[in-house]
This record gives structure tokens, C-alpha cells and sequence, in this order.
């Protein structure tokens, strides 16, 4: 619980910082007559959307397990990473078809309005504010291990990083005249491909989860690792692992001296277990099916 409430409250301030400046970015674009402005309101927009699905399936995946879900809820904290990751691609691309159509708008020989020192404030603003919420939110999410938080977090430092692209477009197209208005469309079309690096990134790792790949190879090296350090434990093998939201599940395959008593195998298997979970979380599923050895030995 203590979980979710650190979750809830990390989200909660982004999403008052969200409110805040897209209402300000808005004003400032439109006010301003700047696209690269309101191409970054809304990607503020889809911030505040993003956290509340985060809101939503953080508390569902809190849930402990039952008997419909034997591993607990935790997918559904990758179902939020997922679709936080549509949301960036959906902004993104109404961001990048804006900023092309003013571009050919300018090749046609349309001038475009230059935008006004309000849209620049605006920018250099959500460049502060969007950076400060990375920190925080980027730090709270490793602490408490959350693949949501951590996609939320860089959901804030696309946006200050759009912010950037903005105040360049934005500022150019102020000092260097009439002539380079066409930065401020430029800007945006510049933070929209951005924001599809970003997206991509998020919805590979998403994808990957859900799709029940395994944890990395060194992640595996370590786990065989830890198996092997105890004594009279051989050959792990049939090693499988996954990731469920923010816990991890390892199954594997030992051998042991077959004459040993059941007791004591069980009693290894269970030593084996205490350490698995207490380098990976207590919340890490651990499945080991033991095995006698060839040789007796």
C-alpha cells in the first residue's frame, strides 16, 4: 500500500504541473501566434492524460493475486507504460502534420505570423518545470521500482526537451525577422520526431513484457550465479524468467545428491529462494524443480 500511495503522490504532482502549464502554453500560443507553442500544450495535454491512465493501473496492479490472476496484477502496470506510449505517438504525429502543413503554407509563399515574446516565456518556463519534474519523477520511480513512473518520467523530459526545440524556433523567428518565421513550424516538426524516438523506446520495452521476453542476459548470468554459490546445488538449467509490472518471476531446474532426504533438498531449494528474493524483491516468484544428480555423487 505505502507502494501505490508513493505512486499516487508522485503522479499527483506531475499532473498539477501538467494542468498548469498546458493552460499557460495554450494562452501563449495562441495569444503569441506561435504553432511550436501550442504543438508543445498539447504534448502537456497528453502528459496529464498519461498520468491519469498511470493513476488508473497502478491501482489495479496493487492488487495482490487471486484466483483469476495466480501472479498478481503487475501486467497492468505495463498495460499503462503501453499505452503512455500510443499517447506520445498519437501527439507526436498531430504535432509533426502541423508543423509540415505550415512549412509547405511557407514554401507555397504564405507569410506566417512571427511569433511574440509571450510564446518564448512560455517555453522557457515548461523548460524548468518540465526538467524539475523528470528529476523528481525519474528518482521516485527507480526507488519504488515502477516501469510507469519511469515512462512517465520520460514523458516529462520530452516535453522539456520539445520545450527547448520551441524556445529555438520560437526565438529565432523573433530576432531574425520576417523572413524566419518558418522556425516556429520547423520547431515543432523538430519536437514531433522527438517525441517519436521517445514513444518507440517506451513501447519496445512495453511490448517486450507483455510478450513474456526474457530479463537480460546478464540479469540470467547473475541468477545462475546465485544458484551455483550454494553448496551441493549443480547445473542450473531450463532457466526462464520474465518481468510482471514491478516484480520478476524465475523458474529453473537443479540437481542435487539423490540421496539426500527430502527434508534437506527442500530445505536447500528454500535457502535458494530467500536469496533469490532478497536481491530481486520479496514479491519475486520462485519456481525450482529439483532434479538427482547422474552420478549420485
Amino acid at each position: 500500500m505505502k507502494r501505490e500511495h508513493e505512486i499516487y503522490k508522485v503522479t499527483l504532482v506531475g499532473s498539477v504541473g501538467n494542468v498548469v502549464l498546458l493552460t499557460f502554453k495554450f494562452i501563449a500560443g495562441t495569444l503569441g501566434h506561435s504553432s511550436a507553442m501550442i504543438a508543445d500544450a498539447v504534448h502537456s495535454l497528453s502528459d496529464f492524460f498519461t498520468d491519469l491512465i498511470v493513476l488508473l493501473f497502478v491501482k489495479i496492479s496493487a492488487k495482490p493475486q487471486d484466483e483469476s490472476h495466480d501472479y498478481g496484477h503487475g501486467k497492468f502496470e505495463t498495460f499503462a507504460t503501453f499505452f503512455i506510449g500510443l499517447a506520445l505517438i498519437a501527439a507526436a504525429t498531430g504535432i509533426i502534420v502541423s508543423g509540415v502543413l505550415k512549412f509547405v503554407d511557407w514554401l507555397g509563399g504564405e507569410q506566417l505570423e512571427a511569433p511574440s515574446k509571450l510564446a518564448l516565456w512560455a517555453a522557457l518556463l515548461s523548460i524548468v518545470v518540465k526538467e524539475g519534474l523528470f528529476r523528481y519523477t525519474i528518482h521516485c520511480g527507480k526507488s519504488l521500482d515502477s516501469q510507469a513512473v519511469i515512462a512517465n518520467a520520460w514523458h516529462h523530459r520530452s516535453d522539456a526537451l520539445s520545450s527547448i526545440g520551441a524556445a529555438i524556433g520560437i526565438g529565432g523567428a523573433i530576432l531574425l525577422g520576417d523572413r524566419w518565421t518558418v522556425l516556429d513550424p520547423l520547431a515543432s516538426i523538430v519536437v514531433g520526431l522527438m517525441l517519436v524516438k521517445v514513444a518507440i523506446d517506451l513501447l519496445k520495452s512495453s511490448v517486450g513484457e507483455l510478450t513474456e521476453s526474457s530479463l537480460p542476459a546478464e540479469t540470467e548470468r547473475e541468477i545462475e550465479g546465485i544458484i551455483k554459490s550454494f553448496p551441493g546445488v549443480f547445473e542450473p538449467h531450463n532457466l526462464r524468467t520474465r518481468r510482471i509490472g514491478d516484480h520478476i518471476a524465475i523458474e529453473t531446474h537443479v540437481r542435487m545428491d539423490g540421496r539426500l532426504p527430502l527434508d534437506d533438498a527442500h530445505e536447500r531449494a528454500t535457502a535458494i529462494e530467500r536469496e533469490l528474493k532478497q536481491r530481486f524483491g520479496s514479491a519475486t516468484h520462485v519456481t525450482i524443480h529439483m532434479e538427482p544428480t547422474k552420478d549420485k555423487a
